[in-house]
């Protein structure tokens, strides 16, 4: 009997902004078999600071989020304010 913790990540652009949805999957394996899972949520926006974040979101963020596209962003949150 083996247990193995096993954790893995999707992800979901949303949105005018390109909002990233970060979803975590854990799961238990006992000998390749899920015992059990649990999810987790992230939510970044282009305004986010990303530095510490794994290199695949780094490369999304990078390719999605554009200097006019952060820029759009931060001007809609001063018009809402």
């Amino acid at each position: 009997m083996s247990l193995e913790k096993k954790v893995t990540y999707d992800y979901e652009v949303r949105g005018e902004y390109k909002i990233i949805q970060e979803r975590c999957k854990t799961s238990i394996m006992e000998d390749g078999k899920e015992l059990s899972y649990s999810y987790s949520r992230k939510v970044l926006s282009p305004d986010a600071d990303i530095s510490g974040e794994s290199d695949e979101l780094k490369a999304l963020a990078g390719a999605l989020w554009t200097d006019d596209l952060k820029s759009a962003y931060a001007d809609s949150i001063t018009e809402s304010e």
